[in-house]
């Protein structure tokens, strides 16, 4: 039997990313100073702060002695965890103002927070839906776009009413590079949102970062492999697929450098090539199994991985079920830059720039209001509608629609 241990990504996140250490290291190093200097002694808001990324980049923002950290999320449960974790390292929380509030950023209770609060010197926002199969039915559609959109301008008018508006940080996602999935589309209108295409909401310097898959954080096919081996299911995995991974600390580096290091109107992106970066997903899976002592059966039968789990431990070996590679919005490849955009060198050695370009005029404002009128229950909801106006926002939006999603397979 395998020995389960807690879960601790940062022990499995060499099998992922092939690094035992940050590729971006020497950024962090050279810039530290400066990142220091942005956060010592400052009022820091981080939204969607207890999640895997989010925390991340909160321990790291911690260590930097902001006078105030606050962080906002929904889950009551991440947000114990995060205290708990920061209170309980060597140096504890040396934040003499740390507040967790378990709220909405789109809902009156953060207006009213907001609206009682000195001004923040920078916000930092994690909030997101970001699963693909989010667009699987019209109802979680909508949820993803009044999160990722509605809810983005709303916060954004908020912050420059209260005078939180200095500097502001949003992440985005590889997946909004000439986007496939709802997903990343969305996430693609939230960049123009941040930066600035309603007037009314720009904030005076606003940044983002795309990256790739985050090895093993909450909710990922990675952090799946360990949730699937304590209950005796089988990992599964799209066949003949490569995907990039950083680890959650790569993640939370990224961020720190696009917060406060990047010019006003930019997109960080790691500087990572298909021959070098690239992971095999089936190689990653049989990775992860060899640190629990056991060897990959691979199956492309569904329901006999699922029956022989027992019979294959009992021979030191698990299954591993290799899929078909065909639910909606699904990408052969991941890129950072779209079609329509240009890369910028900004002196860093393992990040790259990515200049913005604006959407047609009046497009965004078009969107967000078909989807107010939907969520005030003044129109009815229509898939095709929407794909529509996002497609008017994202000119580069060319949905892949299979008829299936990932709830359908394991």
């Amino acid at each position: 039997m395998p020995e389960f241990r807690p879960y601790d990504p940062s022990t499995l996140a060499e099998v992922a990313t092939g690094r035992s250490g940050s590729l971006f290291a020497e950024d962090i190093a050279r810039h530290r100073p400066e990142i220091e200097d942005a956060v010592a002694g400052r009022r820091i808001l981080v939204v969607g702060g207890a999640g895997s990324i989010g925390s991340q980049l909160v321990a790291e923002l911690a260590a930097c002695a902001p006078a105030a950290l606050h962080v906002i999320d929904q889950s009551e449960n991440n947000l114990v965890e995060l205290v708990r974790t920061l209170r309980g390292r060597p140096a504890g929380l040396p934040v003499a103002d740390f507040r967790t509030l378990p709220i909405d950023y789109g809902a009156a209770p953060t207006r009213l927070f907001l609206s009682e609060q000195p001004p923040y010197d920078a916000v930092l926002n994690f909030a997101a839906l970001k699963h693909v199969r989010s667009e699987k039915d019209p109802w979680s559609l909508l949820q993803m776009l009044d999160t990722n959109l509605v809810k983005q301008a709303r916060f954004l008018s908020w912050l420059r009413r209260y005078g939180h508006d200095r500097r502001y940080f949003s992440v985005s996602t590889d997946k909004a590079a000439n986007p496939v999935n709802l997903m990343g589309a969305s996430k693609r209108v939230a960049e123009h949102i941040v930066f600035g295409d309603l007037s009314s909401t720009s904030p005076r310097l606003a940044t983002s970062a795309r990256f790739a898959n985050v090895a093993f954080s909450d909710g990922s096919l990675l952090h799946g492999f360990f949730q699937r081996l304590q209950k005796r299911q089988p990992l599964a995995v799209p066949q003949d697929t490569r995907r990039y991974f950083v680890s959650q600390e790569e993640a939370g580096h990224i961020c720190l450098l696009a917060a406060f290091r990047a010019p006003h109107r930019t997109i960080i992106v790691p500087d990572l090539m298909p021959e070098t970066h690239l992971r095999d997903l089936s190689g990653i899976a049989k990775g992860f199994l060899t640190c629990f002592g056991l060897k990959a059966e691979l199956y492309e039968n569904e329901r006999a991985a699922c029956q022989n789990v027992d019979q294959d431990m009992a021979m030191g070996r698990y299954p591993v079920l290799l899929t078909a590679r065909d639910t909606s919005g699904e990408k052969p490849y991941e890129e950072f830059v779209g079609d329509d955009e240009t890369m910028i060198d900004l002196g860093f050695g393992t990040l790259r720039g990515v200049g913005y370009t604006a959407a047609p005029p009046g497009s965004v404002e078009r969107l967000l209001a078909m989807l107010e009128s939907v969520l005030h229950g003044e129109a009815t909801f229509d898939k095709a509608a929407a794909l529509e106006r996002i497609a008017a926002v994202v000119p580069h939006f060319r949905h892949i629609e299979t008829g299936r999603n990932l709830d359908q397979r394991l």
